[in-house]
């Protein structure tokens, strides 16, 4: 149902992009405080929306995949700015939801 290696390679893109605007954000006092949210959910969506083009199974094969691949990276990304303490736990719980 869901495409593994497609899965990995859009969920990969997506965490490295995740990471490096978080440590911009650790570094850039400007960019945590206007960009973490809007920019993770954003990172998440285009994630996802890479894994649904690149598989081209449809609308429900794609969907699911593309929340599974915007929720692993939001994850990933999030967990990776609680350990150097840009956001607090929930943040990483409403993020990773929202995304």
């Amino acid at each position: 149902m869901i495409v593994t290696a497609s899965l990995e390679r859009t969920a990969l893109v997506g965490t490295v992009t995740q990471l490096l605007m978080f440590v911009l954000g650790h570094f850039i006092p400007w960019v945590a405080a206007n960009v973490f949210g809007f920019g993770s959910m954003m990172i998440a969506a285009t994630a996802g929306y890479l894994y649904a083009r690149e598989v081209e199974l449809g609308y429900g094969r794609g969907a699911l995949g593309g929340a599974v691949v915007g929720g692993i990276c939001a994850l990933l990304g999030l967990i990776f700015a609680f350990s150097l303490h840009d956001v607090d736990r929930l943040s990483v719980l409403v993020g990773t939801l929202s995304a």
